[in-house]
């Protein structure tokens, strides 16, 4: 079988029955009045794989490395992108390019073009492109509005792939909300703050799972009172001075000590308003870890990061996270805050299609 190249690496199949056998297997091009057209992916993989001669318009033949040369010349990123379609390609899945803003769309296995949907939107990244979350986030819920599912393939320096299935999630748990009759007293001190009170104990170490509970006295982290001298239940006061501190106070040394810390509140007053218990992350490199009840009756389900919502970062740095997340059996959950304080969250789990 055999076509005819255009200038920018695309080919036409002219004859009838040739262009049928390709059509037939594999759902290759469209079929309109010239024959059938291949677009640069479908041209350059079956060239590849033996199923295609190609010849320019003069009658030469054209060499795969010449026409793979051509492709990249006419799109930047071709060879990235096509290392991710060759491999969905590989793996028995009917591949389409599509229109801006993704690379791919992909039937599931055994589908039929023009009568069964597509099943994922396929977007393609190098490790070297930067991590961003608002395009993300953008994409997340365009594929949720279309009912797709939102895979991202990451192409290593190897050229090795790792694909991520991308979703909105809407993390809850089913902690009771209780408070205190009144106030417990807490004492800050450098970045921990110590309650004393037995009722306190009690009520915040035990039935709500904030702290430590460490012999008689309960250590809370400076999220945990922040949050908890905003919802009323803790007074706060200076170890050494004894002085009250107030919430503004308490704020300026906060972020003295951790300069993220009013993104690291949003997300931690979010989590635990869809009721689950949050603490922190740090043995697993995350900000915090979330569970859907009590640590007692169980395993956290998330691991979750708090950052700004227009945040980049490299792709290394998020693929270790996610790694980690998966080791643990955890899901990797991206809290992304706003400025007005609002949050919402990206999960990535690392997949094989």
């Amino acid at each position: 079988m055999s076509g005819v190249t255009r200038p920018d690496a695309s080919v036409v199949v002219t004859d009838p029955s040739e262009a049928g056998t390709v059509y037939g297997r594999g759902f290759f091009g469209t079929v309109g009045d010239g024959g059938l057209a291949l677009d640069r992916y479908e041209s350059v993989y079956l060239l590849e794989m033996g199923r295609l001669e190609v010849r320019d318009p003069s009658t030469r033949g054209v060499a795969w490395s010449e026409l793979f040369r051509r492709a990249t010349r006419h799109e930047p990123g071709f060879g990235v992108r096509y290392l991710v379609y060759r491999d969905l390609r590989q793996r028995g899945y009917v591949v389409r390019s599509s229109p801006p803003p993704i690379a791919f769309a992909v039937l599931p296995r055994g589908g039929v073009l023009h009568k069964t949907p597509s099943r994922f939107w396929v977007e393609a990244y190098s490790e070297r492109e930067p991590f961003d979350l608002a395009r993300l986030f953008d994409l997340a819920e365009k594929a949720q509005g279309a009912k797709k599912t939102l895979l991202l393939a990451l192409v290593d320096e190897e050229s090795d792939l790792t694909f991520y299935r991308v979703r909105r999630p809407t993390p809850t748990g089913s902690l009771a909300p209780r408070t205190l009759a009144a106030p417990a007293t807490g004492w800050l001190s450098e970045d921990r703050i110590v309650v004393f009170e037995p009722e306190a104990l009690e009520t915040l170490g035990k039935a709500l799972a904030y702290g430590s509970r460490i012999g008689d006295r309960l250590e809370l982290s400076l999220i945990e009172g922040a949050y908890l001298l905003a919802s009323g239940q803790l007074a706060l006061r200076d170890s050494r001075t004894r002085r009250t501190v107030g919430p503004e106070q308490f704020q300026r040394r906060a972020r003295r000590l951790d300069p993220r810390f009013a993104e690291r509140l949003a997300a931690y007053r979010t989590l635990r308003g869809r009721g689950l218990v949050v603490k922190t992350g740090f043995k697993y490199g995350a900000h915090f870890r979330a569970y859907p009840r009590s640590p007692e009756n169980a395993h956290a389900r998330y691991l979750v990061q708090a950052v700004p919502d227009r945040h980049r970062a490299t792709w290394p740095e998020i693929a270790g996270g996610i790694r980690v997340a998966q080791g643990v059996r955890k899901e990797f959950l991206i809290g992304a805050v706003a400025p007005s304080g609002s949050v919402r969250f990206l999960e990535l789990e690392r997949i094989r299609p």
